[in-house]
């Protein structure tokens, strides 16, 4: 059985091991059935048909940051996922990407990225759309949902080519969808209130927010519940794995 490749690309060894546990404990995965690779520690090459699917997480890195102020790891994790989705795109292969894997996708689809749409740290509404409503993935799950977010940046429009699935009043492109495998979400489906307290702590001084208010955060974000944005990776690895 083909395994699920996991690509991470947070520096910080606390907040990426976090990260990939919750993956998998929301997936209902074991270690032996995905293959985890963290780009910031170099990059590899991959043949997509090693794999049934992919899962892409989060960083703390902004496509949208002018290219000089790019580290050289960051212009590497861009130019591997470039790479990547030459090869995603035209099989159509299955691959979920959250946050920053929404920013690499859209921008990918010719989406312009900036900072017009960011969300503080916290628990957002967000309401599926009509053709959300016959998504696989959301069928069936509430129209309007809790999800947990925290972005410096997000797609100014839904990206050419692809089809808008969930959207907010705050960032209107929270999840769309190439073809018919391909999904990208600006909210974290692996994340509970644990998860978001620790990256809170871990990226206080990140420009996410005032390092001042991180108690204030971490207080409001212990209160959240966003039971469905889970429900969303789980139903995409039952259906690919």
């Amino acid at each position: 059985m083909k395994k699920i490749l996991i690509l991470q690309m947070r520096p910080e060894d606390e907040a990426a091991d976090s990260e990939f546990e919750a993956i998998l404990r929301v997936g209902r995965l074991t270690q032996d059935e995905v293959h985890r690779i963290r780009l910031e520690q170099g990059i590899p090459t991959i043949d997509i048909n090693d794999y049934s699917a992919i899962i892409a997480g989060g960083s703390p890195f902004d496509v949208s940051a002018v290219e000089e102020n790019k580290g050289q790891a960051q212009k590497d994790i861009e130019a591997f996922y470039i790479r990547l989705f030459d090869q995603v795109v035209p099989a159509d292969f299955p691959f979920l990407g959250a946050c920053s894997g929404n920013g690499l996708l859209g921008n990918y689809c010719g989406a312009v990225i900036s900072k017009k749409y960011n969300e503080p740290i916290g628990s957002v509404e967000v309401t599926v759309t009509k053709e959300g409503m016959k998504d696989p993935l959301l069928k069936g799950l509430p129209r309007t949902f809790s999800a947990l977010v925290g972005h410096k940046e997000a797609c100014d429009d839904v990206p050419p080519g692809t089809v808008l699935l969930v959207l907010s009043q705050p960032c209107p492109v929270q999840m769309f969808r190439v073809k018919k495998n391909i999904y990208a979400v600006q909210f974290h489906p692996e994340a509970d209130a644990d998860e978001f307290v620790l990256r809170i702590k871990t990226y206080k001084n990140h420009g996410y927010f005032a390092p001042e208010e991180a108690d204030g955060l971490i207080k409001a974000v212990r209160q959240a519940q966003a039971p469905v944005p889970k429900e969303i990776l789980w139903r995409f690895v039952q259906r690919y794995k």
